[in-house]
């Protein structure tokens, strides 16, 4: 996905939220916006937005020195999701098909972003995933891919949704996949990284890898040897999150997308309205 004139904005909104939590330094926090000013006449609107994003970030870093400013709202969120999750379990058990329970379970957690949004109801989002319809649901693609797979590659998203997540690993593992879960390398946003999976307990159900991406997003071309051999064998790729969506979305093999969109642009193209869940068949490849 390319980057739109209406991203440009978002970009400023997001240094300057991320440069508050990473100094109370004023100073810093100007020099971030400056900062990030001279790198947007440079920015290539034929490149993804999380590009950008990865280069706000590690200015950000690179200014204030904090290597990980959402430290905090990270444990937060993966302490509050693991509350709720437990309570959602029943569902998923009890449902007349549990694997939909399941997806639908996955894609509530994707609200809890803080790249695309400043505030957010996590309650609220439950809710509406279990009611709403989807706006793309290519649900009997995904459970025939599904079965006819033997591994499994799920690219992970954001701290707390990735708890979200376990329940449809779990799902998964019990029918005897294989499975991978892949995320980033070193902390981004909230993005989540193997020391958040392995708290969340994904790693009892899949082997968790980082991707080499140090992007709110998976850019193939800086992702390690390891991951892109695991992404180019795997019978069946899910992943999760609007970052991934936006740098997967050409990337040449079949990629199921899971989340909710949050951001008009990324609605518009998906073909869906803002807040709408999705699973989508994409990667630009038939299966």
């Amino acid at each position: 996905m390319k980057t739109y004139l209406d991203c440009i904005p978002c970009f400023f909104r997001q240094a300057l939220e991320a440069a508050r939590l990473a100094t109370d330094d004023e100073v810093k926090q100007r020099e971030v916006l400056n900062r990030v000013a001279l790198e947007i006449p440079k920015f290539p609107l034929d490149a993804t937005p999380v590009e950008m994003g990865r280069t706000i970030h590690r200015l950000i870093k690179e200014i204030t020195g904090n290597q990980d400013p959402y430290a905090e709202l990270k444990r937060h969120y993966n302490e509050l999701a693991a509350k709720m999750v437990e309570k959602l379990k029943p569902l998923v058990r009890n449902a007349d098909d549990p694997l939909q329970m399941a997806v639908r379970i996955a894609i509530a957690g994707n609200i809890i972003d803080f790249g695309a949004l400043s505030n957010f109801d996590l309650d609220r989002s439950v809710e509406e995933s279990l009611r709403f319809d989807f706006g793309v649901f290519d649900y009997e693609e995904f459970k025939r891919q599904l079965n006819a797979s033997e591994s499994v590659l799920y690219i992970g998203d954001n701290a707390g949704e990735i708890c979200f997540d376990k329940l449809l690993i779990e799902l998964m593992h019990e029918m005897g996949k294989k499975l991978i879960f892949a995320v980033r390398s070193v902390p981004i946003i909230n993005d989540a990284t193997v020391e958040d999976a392995v708290w969340c307990g994904i790693d009892r159900f899949a082997q968790v890898i980082d991707s080499g991406s140090d992007a709110p997003g998976t850019i193939l071309e800086h992702c390690n040897p390891r991951f892109l051999e695991i992404f180019r064998q795997a019978d069946m790729v899910i992943a999760k999150g609007q970052g991934n969506f936006e740098t997967l979305s050409d990337a040449g093999r079949p990629i199921f997308f899971m989340l909710k969109a949050k951001c008009p642009i990324v609605a518009r193209e998906l073909g869906v309205k803002t807040g709408d869940i999705v699973l989508k068949l994409g990667g630009n490849a038939t299966s």
